[in-house]
């Protein structure tokens, strides 16, 4: 989507059916050449385990630098909304949210970090990112801590 014709910003909208059926908008950098960290945080991320059909939760932690555009965090909603019925394993939803952003936005840096709640006892955590970062940037580590159960 081109970065001047938004498809949801100001508009109804409803969730895509799949990720691939997903449209990201994105918009000009309102201060571009800046190195700075913007992050989104989806703490009720849900898919659907392509083995047993079961649904699979995560804390995804999203952060980047913006090349010449940003994201628009309701088309940005909408994408993430669309993997509830989507069947794919931790890994490819992890990787693939990372790869596409990267892909379309072309972001000076990108990272996403799925801290999967366990099923079956162990918990997963996929951590992608599009590089090393920007030299000079504050990054916040993501804060999300390890899944202890009840210990």
């Amino acid at each position: 989507m081109s970065p001047m014709t938004p498809k949801h910003l100001g508009q109804p909208s409803t969730l895509p059916a799949s990720p691939e059926e997903a449209v990201l908008d994105y918009v000009p950098n309102p201060r571009p050449g800046r190195p700075y960290l913007v992050r989104f945080t989806a703490p009720e991320f849900t898919s659907l385990c392509p083995v047993t059909g079961q649904p699979d939760f995560a804390h995804l932690v999203i952060d980047y630098v913006p090349g010449d555009s940003i994201v628009e965090s309701k088309s940005l909603k909408l994408f993430l909304g669309s993997f509830r019925n989507h069947a794919a394993f931790h890994e490819d939803c992890t990787v693939g949210i990372g790869e596409r952003l990267a892909a379309e936005m072309k972001p000076r840096w990108l990272r996403v970090g799925g801290y999967w709640y366990p099923r079956g006892g162990m918990p997963i955590d996929i951590f992608w990112q599009s590089g090393p970062a920007p030299d000079g940037l504050w990054l916040p580590d993501q804060d999300v801590p390890p899944y202890r159960g009840r210990g």
